[in-house]
């Protein structure tokens, strides 16, 4: 189905090792925009510098695929010490191939996080790998993202995974 989600969180710092380690996934792609922060926001969102050091502790691969240009994602990946594509063409696979590709994964092993339905849920599928979705940071106020988080509720899961700690 287009539209699956193999597991929802409230954040993506409600990710854990332990989670990852149970569904075979050792490599996130990550989107950009309130998913690691708020839009077009140049600093990450609170817990996202402390969750990344505890991927990278746990040998868990991590890339940056944004549809931005790389004048956005290029200075805010090199501050989170990670690679990226941009202009990635989310939900086209394109950026979904080249991450997976410079990840050195299989695609069983690799998961796409990210809170938009057309976007990441959509590309991740058609590419053929797990989605986990992220409620949005914040809620874009452009008459644009109003319609199209309208358009998304059909879609929006309904349980989420609580991080307990």
């Amino acid at each position: 189905m287009l539209f699956t989600i193999t597991a929802a969180f409230r954040r993506v710092t409600g990710i854990t090792p332990e989670i990852l380690a149970r569904m075979g996934i050792k490599g996130l792609i990550l989107d950009l925009d309130n998913t690691l922060t708020t839009h077009d926001n140049p600093v990450p969102g609170d817990g996202v510098f402390e969750w990344l050091d505890c991927m990278k502790k746990n040998n868990i691969r991590l890339m940056i695929v944004s549809n931005n240009h790389a004048p956005r994602v290029r200075p805010f990946a090199e501050m989170l010490g990670l690679e990226f594509v941009s202009e990635g063409k989310k939900p086209l696979t394109k950026g979904f191939s080249e991450a997976v590709k410079r990840m050195g994964l299989p695609k069983k092993s690799v998961a796409a996080v990210g809170d938009q339905i057309y976007t990441d849920v959509l590309g991740a599928n058609l590419f053929g790998i797990k989605m986990l979705f992220v409620t949005p940071i914040e809620h874009e106020t452009t008459t644009f993202f109003k319609i199209k988080r309208k358009l998304e509720i059909p879609f929006l899961p309904k349980k989420f995974i609580e991080n307990k700690k």
